[in-house]
């Protein structure tokens, strides 16, 4: 009797065991405080990426650094990608296209990415500007070397800058100008020590867009030959300008010329008596200023 029952007994309750579902592991999911997205799927979205770099403000930043720090001791090292650009965007700002390395010391101008248009180098120690320094950025627009040491500028230093329409070498030590670019707009070389056989006689002549001319504080001793006609704004004052002629603004042997662009010269601060130069002045519209008794 005993061995039926026990026979009953496995004969109904062994399919019901056996019908049971194994138990299910429940999968575990991680959520970021106040956020919608689980930790789960971001590892996921990782793993996806792999070898994948997203590239951020010039630099590669990989994802070999996101996987490490989740702990897996098996992820494939990725070699960061070589940028010929880096050191010199370490050292100063470089952003869409302009450079700025402002007050940073540097003694030399620093190998520049190939599309910059805009260069700011101001208060730093650079002594000399080499042919080299530009030779292959032929994009730039507007350099501006203000506050620093410059004694020398090599001969072509300048000559393949055909897009450069503003340059600043104010505040340096230069006693003679380069041979300047033919598109400028703009040129300041104040607060130098430039004299007037330091300039050559046809360095602006062939500068015809060349509207705003600075040259205050230096050491001229005239004022410089062929302004081009597209000059808007010369300021000549504190230098040591003793005379001028009537060539030296208008033309002697034309009456009737009047320089129409012509809206400021500043001559003030230079051993200079205007009143004795009036005819100098005949074709402007507005007279210097300066001293005139």
């Amino acid at each position: 009797m005993k061995t039926l029952q026990t026979t009953f007994l496995l004969f109904v309750f062994v399919p019901l065991v056996n019908s049971a579902p194994p138990i299910q592991q429940e999968s575990l999911q991680f959520y970021e405080y106040d956020t919608d997205v689980t930790m789960g799927s971001l590892i996921q979205q990782d793993y996806e990426m792999q070898s994948k770099d997203i590239r951020k403000d010039g630099t590669n930043v990989s994802l070999d650094t996101s996987l490490r720090l989740q702990g897996d001791d098996s992820e494939r090292n990725v070699p960061p990608t070589k940028d010929t650009n880096l050191p010199t965007c370490l050292l100063c700002v470089c952003l869409s296209g302009s450079v700025y390395c402002e007050e940073i010391d540097i003694e030399a101008v620093p190998p520049l990415p190939k599309e910059t248009a805009y260069l700011y180098a101001r208060f730093n120690k650079i002594k000399r500007i080499a042919v080299s320094d530009f030779a292959d950025i032929t994009t730039l627009r507007r350099i501006d070397f203000s506050g620093n040491r410059i004694e020398e500028i090599e001969d072509g230093a300048f000559s393949k800058l055909l897009l450069l329409e503003e340059l600043s070498l104010a505040e340096n030590r230069l006693i003679k100008l380069p041979v300047l670019p033919p598109k400028l707009t703009t040129f300041n070389a104040n607060q130098n020590r430039i004299k007037s056989r330091g300039i050559k006689a046809n360095a602006f002549k062939k500068l015809t867009n060349l509207a705003y001319l600075y040259l205050g504080h230096n050491a001229l001793e005239s004022v410089p030959l062929n302004l081009p006609e597209s000059l808007r704004i010369l300021h000549l004052q504190y230098n040591n300008i003793t005379t001028i002629t009537d060539d030296t603004f208008c033309k002697s042997n034309n009456t009737r010329y009047i320089r129409t662009s012509m809206d400021e010269i500043r001559m003030e601060g230079n051993p200079i008596l205007l009143a004795k130069h009036v005819n100098a002045f005949s074709c402007l519209r507005t007279l210097p200023v300066g001293t005139y008794y």
